[in-house]
């Protein structure tokens, strides 16, 4: 059973500058990066360019590098006539949900999925994946983790428990802040679980993330109550009530999808 969002509204959120596309992108693909999983290696600066408000030149062509990430955002501009695949609009979309990701078409999204995977799958699993698109699917993260990194090949048996903590690590999740502690917080999150071989939301649960290195960090002026977003195990943003419930709702509806064919 699905667990309800966080049980109180966010309070406002900080009036902090908004990052733009690139160094957004560069907020998200940090916790990832650092552990060798995807991207260039180049994990430094990602997090110089995230802190300082750096270098987006430099960030665009690391971007590019992240051969799971960019062809989703590719797919979405191109379908809302947006000419940057790392405007602010179309990266947030991406990772979060939102308006833009609903104008890719089942037909567009199925000729991505298509063109990226078909090579690299059996058929019967290639056709529990092109079903995704008529099935609801939207080319946004959550997608990829919940309903492409299973079909791999790594969903089975013995691996099945390693497997689904490794794709709650990597997908965006929610947690509310309890504290900090240092470079740390600590926060009440909704873990991802394998109920009755179908994936779930469960009860929140208090883990510790980190949110900044040596005092650096992708948010500011953090408060108990905020709820943040949660890449691997870095605090990437903190969210308002309309992203939440976007980010929620993305994760709920990707969830249907996934579990048709696991």
């Amino acid at each position: 059973m699905l667990a309800p969002a966080p049980d109180r509204p966010a309070p406002p959120r900080p009036a902090l500058p908004r990052p733009s596309g690139p160094l957004l992108f560069a907020r998200y693909a940090y916790g990832p990066n650092r552990l060798g999983l995807c991207g260039p290696d180049d994990a430094t600066a990602l997090f110089g360019e995230a802190t300082s408000g750096g270098d987006e030149r430099h960030v665009r062509e690391l971007a590019r590098g992240f051969e799971g990430a960019y062809p989703y955002l590719e797919l979405i501009a191109r379908a809302n006539g947006v000419a940057d695949p790392l405007s602010a609009a179309v990266v947030e979309a991406y990772w979060l949900g939102g308006p833009l990701v609903e104008q890719v078409t089942p037909n567009e999204l199925g000729e991505s999925i298509r063109a990226r995977f078909r090579p690299r799958l059996r058929h019967a699993t290639y056709e529990d994946l092109r079903g995704a698109a008529p099935a609801g699917a939207k080319p946004v993260h959550a997608f990829h983790v919940l309903d492409v990194f299973p079909k791999v090949g790594l969903m089975r048996s013995e691996q099945a428990d390693r497997v689904v903590e490794t794709m709650d690590r990597c997908r965006v999740r929610w947690g509310r802040v309890l504290e900090r502690t240092g470079d740390d917080l600590v926060v009440r999150a909704v873990p991802l679980r394998l109920v009755d071989g179908k994936l779930a939301l469960g009860e929140p649960q208090v883990e510790r993330v980190t949110a900044f290195r040596d005092g650096l960090g992708f948010i500011a002026d953090v408060a108990p109550g905020n709820i943040v977003s949660i890449h691997w195990d870095w605090a990437c943003d903190v969210l308002d009530s309309a992203t939440l419930n976007r980010l929620v709702a993305t994760t709920r509806r990707e969830l249907e999808v996934a579990n048709r064919t696991i």
